[in-house]
């Protein structure tokens, strides 16, 4: 544990915003999830919302949030063409 004061105010606030990352990360997992699983549209645009949102965080690197994105882009277009 730091003993310096704005060093314990560090450990606090990333301790708050690992949490808030942790939770915006589970609910795009499940996002996508619920995406791949129901074939619908608007379910995988949701997903889609979702991912830039967390990319508009920096919670998740630009080009993962692309790779993502084109993944249910992927999905969307076999669900289309069906």
């Amino acid at each position: 544990m730091p003993n310096i004061k704005s060093a314990k105010k560090r450990v606090k606030v990333a301790e708050k915003k690992t949490l808030a990352n942790k939770i915006v990360k589970s609910e795009l997992k499940t996002a996508i999830k619920k995406a791949k699983a129901s074939n619908g549209a608007e379910q995988i645009n949701y997903a889609i919302k979702r991912v830039d949102q967390a990319a508009a965080k920096n919670i998740f690197h630009k080009n993962k949030a692309n790779r993502k994105k084109s993944q249910l882009a992927k999905l969307a277009n076999a669900v289309a063409a069906e």
